[in-house]
């Protein structure tokens, strides 16, 4: 399968300038991230370009990006967990590993729930 530009941003309102400016990663000097916004452009990008070399994750999406649930007054925000889990399940199907991954987010909870649950799943399947 082939890949898009080697890294993916995701994050609601920021650029991968930006988290230079608060995580200090010179991973984000880099010039060639492709930016997504929100949890449909994540999968779409992947679904049409293919797995990218690193994803850095934001978790906490814009309040835009809230989906209404089925049968339910309530909304949900997809975050960038819920794309975390969705990447463990298409490369699961794929059978592909999982790209390099990064979470850039200044959620330190929800930061630390995206990295543990891509952490385990490459732990418990090899891949490591």
């Amino acid at each position: 399968m082939n890949m898009i530009k080697r890294f993916l941003f995701l994050d609601d309102i920021r650029f991968p300038i930006e988290a230079y400016h608060y995580t200090e990663q010179e991973i984000f000097l880099q010039k060639d991230w492709h930016i997504v916004r929100n949890y449909e452009q994540f999968i779409n990008q992947i679904l049409e370009k293919g797995l990218p070399e690193l994803i850095s994750f934001d978790h906490d999406l814009a309040d835009r990006h809230y989906v209404k649930q089925k049968d339910s007054s309530d909304f949900t925000e997809k975050t960038g967990y819920d794309c975390a889990k969705w990447l463990i399940d298409y490369c699961m199907d794929n059978h592909l590993n999982l790209p390099k991954f990064y979470s850039h987010s200044m959620n330190p909870v929800g930061k630390k729930n995206i990295i543990n649950l891509l952490d385990n799943f490459k732990k418990h399947n090899g891949h490591v």
